[in-house]
């Protein structure tokens, strides 16, 4: 399906983007998608990636919950997981 855009954001120097969502944002149940652009991150760093991007799609099933992505990449392959 179609996917609406609710915020974007550049990682800071530990990796994480704490203002990805725009303020007020309520999050709400729901399957969601957020997309690393990791193309450029190689780019930036001079090295040649094998994915361009890595989409993950996770569903929210409390809001009320804190949700971390954490992604862990190499050139050559990448995992992530539900942090805490």
């Amino acid at each position: 399906g179609d996917w609406t855009v609710i915020g974007s954001g550049k990682t800071n120097s530990d990796g994480r983007c704490p203002e990805l969502l725009p303020v007020g944002f309520k999050l709400e149940k729901g399957i969601f998608k957020c997309t690393f652009e990791t193309g450029q991150y190689f780019a930036a760093t001079g090295q040649k990636g094998f994915y361009p991007e890595v989409p993950v799609i996770f569903e929210v099933v409390d809001p009320s919950e804190h949700y971390h992505i954490p992604l862990l990449l190499s050139p050559f392959g990448y995992s992530t997981y539900r942090g805490s």
